[in-house]
């Protein structure tokens, strides 16, 4: 599947990624990499993005991730999520990358790191499980 597809698949599931503007810059091999471009609207006090918004962005990643395996049909949902936030993100834009840990029959474990564009340092650090939804449930 290529990233258009993909994005779209992303944007009808999830439409608050489309109404963001989030980008899918890669996927492949259960990573993904995406991108959320800066917006006023996401800004807390302080002038940088909000955890919402920051959580919002790892999930969606991690969704990426598993997409990237089920050529686009997945329907595993979330069922934890651990977010450490590190230091402030700025205001944006700010980069998510997902990778799976360990995919098993009914359950995905899953990390996310999340910086802000053109740093190195990790933002926010975020672990998650999944739990599979089998077809025709």
């Amino acid at each position: 599947m290529d990233l258009d597809t993909m994005l779209a698949v992303i944007r009808r599931g999830v439409p608050l990624a489309g109404e963001w503007g989030v980008e899918l810059l890669e996927a492949a091999d259960g990573r993904a990499l995406l991108r959320l471009p800066a917006d006023a609207r996401l800004l807390r006090p302080g002038n940088t993005i909000s955890g919402p918004a920051l959580m919002g962005l790892a999930d969606v990643a991690m969704w990426a991730a598993l997409l990237s395996l089920t050529e686009g049909r997945d329907d595993s949902v979330t069922s934890t999520m651990t977010v450490n936030f590190l230091r402030p993100a700025g205001s944006g834009p700010v980069l998510a990358e997902a990778r799976i840990v360990k995919r098993g029959k009914r359950m995905v474990f899953g990390e996310i790191l999340l910086r802000a564009e053109g740093s190195e340092e990790p933002a926010v650090h975020v672990t998650t499980t999944w739990a599979v939804i089998a077809p025709g449930r």
